[in-house]
């Protein structure tokens, strides 16, 4: 968190080029009391000058990719995984698919094109566009993994990136051992439009090189899932139907009440929009001053301008700059195998001495974000009380329920409590909720919080929102009635309204889903943003971590590893042979999953369950063994686990919890110390799965049950006789 009191909001949408470059330089020098928002679909954002590589086969998806989630902790910004489809400039509000508005006082977007066709029947179902380069990336990685023995491609639109495309995808395909059939259709009489006459007699050479067939004059008519036809009557067959034609705006744009281009934003010198509180750059951009053709080396350059005049903006002070993009620049065009093209005064300029060029300028901009530099850590107050360096540890202290008190201190603090004479009171300390006895049913009560482990306030709401009515619903219960407890961070009154309502919005929907309704509670201002809820239910019966039996069925509900995904996050963290912001997504999508179904069933069938949280899974199946007298053998090739997290795990990344959770567990636990798994035995989960024992023979239909409702339920074990322990192969 920040010092100062935030009370300014820039909210950056979309993780293009520019909009990448803002945040990295924003790191470096931020602007204080600015909060700072990116808003895209995705948690990573592709370098277009390295996809034709990719497609062709010379680099790896992690190696393109802009991961925007370690991006924006090092800028200090929260990122919302969403999609814009508006902007309300009335209130200032990012209209957002799937959760509520982002409030802004200054915005800027940079969310690239489309080159799709979207009024060509057939296309939806059977075609790729080329942009957004994410999803036709995935695409292609799943058509060659096809193996076809003699492949097809229809690629629609021969300029300068359909005929790039169009070399990587023979080349790739030529590659993998098949004879591949790439045709590349061109609606006007002559490809490459745009292009020198050097460099285009250079591409034409390459594309009868590689065998791509070209057709000029040559317009789709429909798409099939097999085939293309043309509007001359002729049929294309292709397995693999890619538009790279042209640069379609995105169509919330048009409602937006901007000036408008084309369907592309009008900016001028300052970036500016028709409406000054609006920025663009990028693709999505159109220069009224100075139009070029769409090109990522104007993004790359209008990035400090941007970040200049957004500055200026902010702090209502200081003389914008003016962006004046060249009339010409040097292009590299890759052709499949590592050679490339130059296009520069017409000359016709290959060699593979070229492709090296790009290739180490394409991989020097990517570095940019690969790593961060380190931020100076205060140094320590000398002289300073005993302890102090033990206590504050060697890495960040962790949030959600990786920031929980240790086992051994909150029993020991536990232990002090007086015992109970009120009859009704049918559990005490350490249950997962609180029961008293209300005539013939229970009434079941439970508080829980969580620090904060994102910036952004409204994924926190559901997360925590969930994470509390785990208890309730362990205990077999209903959840019914939710007072809040809030702590913000200090904010200017606007902004804390702002915060207040996306909290309450979020959380109140979320308790809405489960039956359940927020009917008081109470707020704070302190130095970082704590969100509480403490929930009562109600239960005809209750269920207990007491009462598994040998050779019951141990189920898990969820997958392991939000623990160390986070502290990874927190950590700024690389995780290795991928993109940590894939993982980071999994985990958020784990986490806000409401488990009614799962709830619901095994309230009606398990003999023990409970929820795993922050002591872990190996914390808290021991607790069911020392409740049921019983022992637990643990399949650790059966444990669910979460994109990353095993890699994590193998890398010795931990959440600051992990060490007192195995504390616990020394003596008791009988693992091989070398496997990933065992170590995620330990990571606390936030908004975890349930751990549910029942008998062997219900375990099949249940996980049947549990599948057919959308739950990664998993088979991870069985309860054994014997002293509590637990054995994990």
């Amino acid at each position: 968190m920040q010092g100062f009191p935030q009370t300014r909001d820039l909210v950056l949408v979309g993780g293009g080029h520019a909009h990448a470059l803002v945040l990295r330089m924003w790191g470096m020098r931020p602007l204080p009391g600015a909060r700072l928002t990116v808003i895209n679909p995705g948690p990573v954002a592709p370098y277009t000058g390295m996809l034709p590589g990719l497609i062709a086969g010379h680099y790896r998806r992690d190696e393109i990719m802009i991961d925007l989630v370690p991006l924006a902790r090092f800028a200090g910004a929260r990122v919302i995984l969403d999609r814009a489809v508006g902007i309300d400039r009335t209130r200032r509000h990012v209209l957002l698919e799937g959760r509520g508005p982002v409030a802004y006082d200054i915005a800027s977007v940079d969310i690239g094109i489309g080159s799709g066709l979207p009024d060509l029947p057939g296309y939806a179902a059977h075609g790729i566009s080329a942009k957004p380069l994410g999803a036709y990336a995935e695409a292609w990685e799943a058509f060659v993994t096809r193996a076809l023995p003699a492949p097809r491609v229809v690629i629609v639109g021969a300029g300068v990136g359909g005929v790039e495309l169009a070399l990587a995808s023979a080349h790739r395909l030529r590659g993998a051992g098949v004879t591949p059939q790439v045709t590349l259709l061109e609606r006007e009489a002559t490809a490459l439009p745009h292009i020198g006459t050097g460099a285009r007699a250079a591409l034409m050479a390459e594309l009868i090189r590689e065998g791509v067939t070209l057709l000029t004059g040559a317009t789709p008519a429909k798409i099939r899932a097999e085939s293309v036809t043309l509007t001359d009557g002729r049929e294309l067959p292709s397995d693999f139907t890619l538009s790279v034609a042209g640069s379609r705006p995105q169509g919330w744009l048009a409602d937006t009440g901007l000036d408008l281009h084309d369907g592309f934003i009008t900016v001028g010198p300052t970036l500016q929009s028709s409406d000054p509180a609006i920025f663009a750059a990028g693709d999505c951009a159109h220069l009224s001053h100075a139009p070029r053709a769409k090109a990522g080396v104007f993004a790359v350059r209008e990035a400090p301008v941007l970040l200049h005049n957004l500055r200026v903006a902010l702090a209502e002070t200081g003389t914008m700059r003016r962006y004046q993009p060249q009339r010409d620049y040097l292009k590299l065009v890759s052709t499949g195998r590592r050679n490339a093209v130059a296009d520069k005064f017409g000359l016709r300029l290959t060699h593979p001495l070229l492709w090296r060029w790009k290739d180490r300028i394409d991989r020097t901009f990517i570095a940019k974000f690969t790593s961060y530099p380190a931020m100076p850590v205060p140094p320590l107050p000398q002289p300073a009380a005993a302890g102090l360096a033990e206590a504050l540890g060697p890495k960040p202290l962790c949030g959600g329920c990786g920031a929980k008190v240790g086992a051994e201190p909150l029993a020991s603090a536990l232990a002090r409590l007086p015992d109970t004479t009120d009859p009704d009171i049918v559990t005490g300390p350490g249950d997962d909720a609180a029961v008293i006895r209300r005539g013939t049913g229970f009434e079941v009560l439970t508080t829980d919080h969580l620090r904060a482990f994102s910036l952004d306030p409204g994924i926190m709401a559901r997360i925590t929102a969930l994470h509390a009515m785990g208890d309730v619903w362990a205990m077999g219960a209903t959840p019914r009635a939710v007072l809040a407890q809030i702590t913000l961070p200090r904010l200017s009154d606007r902004l804390q309204a702002e915060m207040l309502a996306e909290i309450m919005t979020m959380a109140g929907a979320t308790f809405a889903e489960a039956g359940a309704a927020i009917i008081g509670g109470h707020t704070s201002i302190g130095a970082e943003l704590t969100l509480g809820f403490t929930v009562t239910g109600e239960a005809a019966q209750i269920r207990r971590k007491g009462g598994a039996q040998p050779g019951d069925a141990i189920l898990l509900t969820k997958p392991l590893g939000t623990g160390t995904i986070l502290a990874a996050e927190m950590a700024g963290t690389r995780l290795p042979g991928g993109l940590l912001g894939d993982s980071y997504a999994a985990a958020l999508a784990s986490m806000t999953t409401a488990p009614l179904a799962a709830a619901r069933l095994l309230a009606a069938e398990a003999r023990a369950l409970t929820d795993v949280t922050g002591f872990g899974l190996a914390g808290h199946l021991l607790e069911i063994c020392e409740a049921s007298g019983t022992a637990a053998d643990l399949r650790l090739a059966a444990l669910p686990l979460l994109p990353g997290a095993a890699a994590l795990a193998s890398a010795g990344v931990a959440s600051s919890l992990a060490p007192a959770n195995r504390a616990l567990l020394v003596g008791r636990l009988d693992a091989p110390a070398d496997r990933p798994e065992t170590a995620l035995l330990f990571d606390p989960q936030t908004s975890g799965g349930f751990l549910a024992c029942l008998p062997a023979g219900r375990a099949e239909s249940v996980l049947a049950a549990l599948h057919a409702e959308g739950s990664p339920a998993s088979l991870i074990g069985h309860i054994t006789d014997g002293p509590p322990r637990i054995t994990a192969r």
